[in-house]
């Protein structure tokens, strides 16, 4: 359900007679060839003979296995549970925040550089060539809510150390991720038992996400905690611009009601989790592009130098032979000299075998212009920098270097047409465009409104260190557990925090040290947070979770916050961070 702060939003943004269309009840899967044929899995391909392009007409299948089976109600739940952030710990990231559609269904935050989304890589020194661009997740947290120092990241939230690889056709390939290790039955985490037999690839990949405590969770995270997050939920509570049409299916009910109906009854599991969410995922199949057009009998449909990028991609380059079939992808692993296989052993910390070091699989090629950065570490900014690097046979070398990274000695202009032919003639419009099936929400760390404010200056401690005021969580009413951190205070000091609803106490400011403010001022709170873990100026760190009002008498009201350390370094005796202002919505 959309929050009511964001109605004028919805009502802004909303397609009007176009909305009836963006709901997944009405997505047919009369597009989508259904096999029950199993993906391949074979090793390394020989070097091929020339390939010939692959005719048309032919439809683009993915597997559905028999004891999940595609529904409308299971697939809008899924669409619920895909971009609803309170999956995690934090309420903030949702599976939509390193999918979004209008980047392919990856994760555009990589290619921002006002986002921190940078992993130090095997050497966890940043600034060095192993750098990956991942994706960011949750800052490190323990199961109580309060925010534990990471070594890397500190209290920021951490960044994955490989890209998200896109959502969209995912169902078209088998075993997921970049080392393929969701593969096989689907058993439930919790009970033991097999729910989907056989190929269940996309519904073991969702199990992965809520329970790792740098994508999704706190540390020690089980799935018994997250169904229990979900149980009381309001659907969505968190997001905005619900696509209305999901909105009226959702009808105001809680997950058990959704459950019901998708399931014929509402008891919540992993596996019923998993099943949705796959099932919602096998609904976006961007199979309307212009190269299916032209492989479908439209020779217009392709420009001249996408039809002759055609070629190449099957002729000379031989891309064609590893992103093979409709999907583009040979749904195998192997290992093409992005960096030297050491960084990141891939496929071989699956399978042990010494052939499949730094083999990572190969990705399907549809939507590829919008999922800039690219390869499993985003270390290439654009398909031009992809072209040039196979072009040049690779920039490293090892014994399983598959046979077909060489040099090409494919021409300037030759290189552009394969480029014209990936970035354009491989892009489905409705996903460029967030066309139904392709609509999600605005997360809350889309939203600006939403965000967190700073504002003046702290008051500096021992060793000149001034406090840092950190927020990264949503303040929704209900939010049980909103948290608010502090660093670079004085380790092993007492701290607390000051909020209120004004933004000033006793006629003092939020903008610095108020060492003379009462513990008690009418509509303000101080909030214990104990010593700050470490030793020395600078080095100390802590914070404080708080239950958020329920009342919808509270929306769009302001709360202010300002952290205080008691350090003998400090002007009377008392160090500051800066202020903050976040609204209740």
């Amino acid at each position: 359900m959309t929050p009511p702060h964001a109605t004028s939003l919805l009502r802004a943004r909303a397609l009007g007679a176009l909305a009836t269309s963006l709901a997944v009840s009405s997505v047919a899967v009369s597009s989508v060839a259904v096999s029950s044929a199993a993906f391949a899995q074979g090793g390394p391909p020989p070097p091929p003979p020339p390939i010939t392009p692959p005719p048309g007409p032919g439809p683009v299948t993915i597997q559905v296995p028999a004891a999940n089976p595609i529904t409308a109600a299971k697939a809008n739940l899924g669409k619920a549970l895909f971009w609803d952030a309170q999956l995690s710990s934090t309420g903030v990231t949702a599976c939509g925040s390193c999918h979004l559609f209008g980047a392919g269904g990856a994760d555009p935050r990589s290619a921002d550089p006002l986002v921190a989304s940078t992993h130090p890589g095997l050497d966890a020194v940043f600034g060095t060539p192993d750098d990956v661009r991942g994706s960011r997740g949750v800052p490190r947290s323990l199961a109580d809510g309060s925010y534990a120092f990471d070594a890397v990241h500190g209290l920021e939230p951490q960044v994955t150390a490989r890209q998200a690889p896109p959502a969209l056709n995912a169902a078209g390939l088998g075993n997921q991720f970049w080392d393929g290790r969701a593969s096989g039955p689907l058993v439930d985490p919790l009970t033991g038992a097999t729910t989907v037999p056989g190929s269940a690839g996309l519904e073991n990949q969702v199990l992965g996400p809520p329970l790792s405590d740098a994508e999704m969770a706190h540390e020690t995270r089980d799935w018994s905690e997250v169904l229990a997050a979900l149980q009381g939920a309001t659907p969505l509570a968190f997001a905005a611009d619900v696509p209305p049409a999901l909105e009226a299916w959702i009808a105001d009910r809680d997950y058990p009601a959704l459950f019901d109906e998708a399931f014929g009854d509402p008891q919540l599991t992993a596996s019923r989790v998993a099943m949705a969410i796959a099932t919602y995922e096998r609904t976006l199949i961007s199979d309307q592009t212009p190269d299916d057009a032209f492989r479908n009998g439209d020779p217009t449909a392709l420009t001249p130098q996408q039809a002759l990028g055609r070629q190449i991609f099957y002729g000379p380059a031989g891309c064609g032979t590893c992103h093979s079939g409709v999907f583009y992808s040979d749904d195998d692993f192997h290992y093409i000299g992005v960096r030297p296989q050491g960084e990141d052993l891939g496929r071989f910390e699956v399978t042990g075998q010494v052939a499949d070091r730094g083999a990572m699989r190969t990705p399907g090629l549809r939507n590829v212009g919008l999922s800039a950065p690219y390869f499993h570490n985003g270390r290439m900014n654009s398909l031009e920098d992809v072209v040039a690097f196979y072009n040049r046979g690779g920039d490293f070398d090892a014994p399983n270097k598959h046979p077909l990274i060489r040099p090409l000695g494919l021409s300037v202009g030759q290189q552009a047409a394969l480029v014209a032919y990936l970035r354009d003639g491989l892009t489905d419009p409705r996903v460029a465009q967030e066309l139904a099936p392709f609509d999600g929400v605005r997360l809350f760390e889309q939203d600006a409104e939403l965000q967190a404010r700073k504002f003046g200056a702290g008051t500096a401690g021992t060793g000149g260190a001034t406090p840092r005021m950190v927020c990264h969580e949503p303040p929704a009413l209900g939010n049980p557990d909103f948290t608010v951190a502090v660093d670079r205070g004085l380790g092993g000091a007492r701290a607390f925090l000051l909020v209120s609803t004004r933004d000033q106490v006793l006629g003092v400011p939020f903008r610095g040290a108020m060492s003379h403010v009462a513990l008690h001022s009418g509509r303000s709170r101080w909030l214990a947070a104990g010593q700050l873990t470490g030793i020395g100026g600078g080095q100390g760190y802590g914070s404080r979770g708080m239950t958020l009002p329920t009342s919808s008498a509270y929306r769009g009201t302001s709360l202010y916050a300002q952290w205080f350390v008691i350090d003998p370094g400090a002007p009377n005796g008392l160090a500051a961070s800066e202020a903050l202002e976040v609204t209740l919505f």
